[in-house]
């Protein structure tokens, strides 16, 4: 399985595939006795099943097997309780705990489109195609012989992901030559959900792509890598979830942990004993309590909006963008035989001020819509420092002269108005603090 490039649409990355309903709570326990207990089958609606069944099977146009009848019952038994309860098949099921997991077999390139080709974005470091010398802006033309051309994104990526250790050979085109092979072999690859850096000197941005079991650990390293980073503490940081459809709920709770000294997080309410789940603060704030801004958007679902609510409940950040999702409830995943699944609500959750944003969303404190940035010459004005015989600086500091300042590099902010208008918040909020 690739990990695919956030320049492409998020609806083509293996999370948004399963989607907002990745909020799950990790805990797959047995239900308790009272709700096991066996009540009375309901005898004449099953003879109505059987009786249903038998005539599909004696009158369909085509012959219907017995396990394909069976298996459309038990998913339109799901699929009709609620928008994110499922029947989960074998490979549903494996999809389901490889992103969560971040863990799955695949190649280690993040890919893109273009021209109706599948493009390299760039090898992941350490893994097969970096090894074999897969290059950024390589075409791939062929999969296992087969070319790509015309292929959606998901099938080129379905083709390239599977079983460990099995070989795949890929033909690449570079820079307009003659197509050449690269036989490669699937290996486990590791796939990070958070990413950071600083957007200037004082002011990290850590961006969560998806909730997946190791997010929390990654943050806390993050938050490590930002201080290192700036080489003192920091002056404020950006916590980016737009995007974000969810995830594991421990996940999401062990987030708000690093920027938080008590308080509750959230808790979960449902019909059975063990849904009744409450989570607080340990005390362990990695974030030195620096002024913070949490950014979300329409498809920061469930997980994401965990944490949003949490800090925003707190009044530990300010929350900023446009109403995310509005995905309040929490999935249980109960295996089944033969690797199958099921996915089913067991919960709703709510913020520590007794908030349910099911089917609402969380409102941010400031509303931020998406814009463009268009970026005008500056029109170079004649200075000071540019006259002749200009008295020198009373303090001694150097002259600036027009055209004396350094380009500096492109960063995110500067095509990104959401992301510039979170950084210029945080910059009053860090004058006003006086850090």
């Amino acid at each position: 399985m690739l990990h695919l490039s956030r320049l492409t649409s998020l609806a083509l990355t293996i999370a948004i595939v399963i989607g907002a309903p990745l909020a799950f709570a990790a805990d797959t326990a047995p239900l308790p006795a009272a709700a096991t207990t066996k009540a009375p089958l309901p005898l004449d609606e099953l003879r109505t099943f059987a009786e249903v069944m038998d005539r599909i099977k004696a009158a369909y146009v085509e012959p219907v097997d017995d396990k394909t009848l069976l298996e459309n019952a038990i998913k339109g038994m799901l699929s009709n309780l609620d928008p994110h309860s499922a029947y989960l098949g074998p490979e549903d099921f494996a999809e389901l705990q490889e992103s969560t997991s971040g863990e799955f077999g695949g190649l280690g390139i993040e890919v893109g489109v273009e021209d109706g080709f599948i493009k390299v974005v760039s090898p992941i470091d350490d893994t097969p195609a970096s090894k074999a010398g897969i290059q950024a802006g390589d075409f791939i033309v062929k999969i296992n012989g087969q070319p790509t051309r015309g292929q959606s994104m998901t099938e080129a990526i379905d083709k390239m992901r599977g079983k460990i250790g099995e070989k795949i050979t890929l033909t690449l085109v570079r820079d307009g030559g003659t197509p050449f092979d690269v036989t490669l072999t699937r290996a486990t690859i590791q796939v990070k959900s958070v990413k950071a850096q600083l957007l200037e000197s004082g002011y990290g941005y850590i961006r969560i792509t998806q909730f997946q079991v190791k997010t929390g650990d990654e943050v806390s390293k993050a938050l490590a890598k930002l201080r290192k980073d700036n080489g003192k503490k920091l002056s404020g940081v950006i916590l980016d979830l737009r995007n974000n459809p969810g995830g594991v709920l421990q996940s999401a709770v062990e987030v708000v942990d690093h920027f938080i000294t008590k308080g509750l997080i959230v808790y979960t309410k449902g019909r059975i004993a063990n849904s009744e789940l409450r989570f607080s603060a340990t005390g362990k704030d990695e974030s030195e309590a620096v002024p913070m801004v949490v950014l979300i958007n329409g498809g920061s679902a469930s997980a994401s909006e965990i944490v949003a609510g949490a800090l925003q409940d707190q009044k530990r950040a300010v929350v900023m963008g446009t109403t995310s999702f509005g995905k309040g409830s929490v999935q249980t995943v109960l295996p089944l035989n033969n690797d199958r699944a099921l996915k089913i609500t067991t919960a709703l959750y709510f913020t520590p001020n007794g908030r349910s944003i099911q089917a609402q969303g969380i409102v941010p404190d400031i509303e931020v819509r998406k814009a463009k940035i268009t970026n005008e010459q500056d029109g170079e004005y004649f200075k000071e420092a540019d006259l002749q015989g200009h008295l020198g600086n009373g303090n001694g500091g150097a002259d600036k002269p027009s055209g004396s300042g350094a380009k500096a590099k492109p960063m995110p902010q500067d095509d990104d108005y959401q992301l510039a208008q979170a950084l210029s918040l945080l910059k009053g909020l860090s004058i006003t603090r006086g850090n």
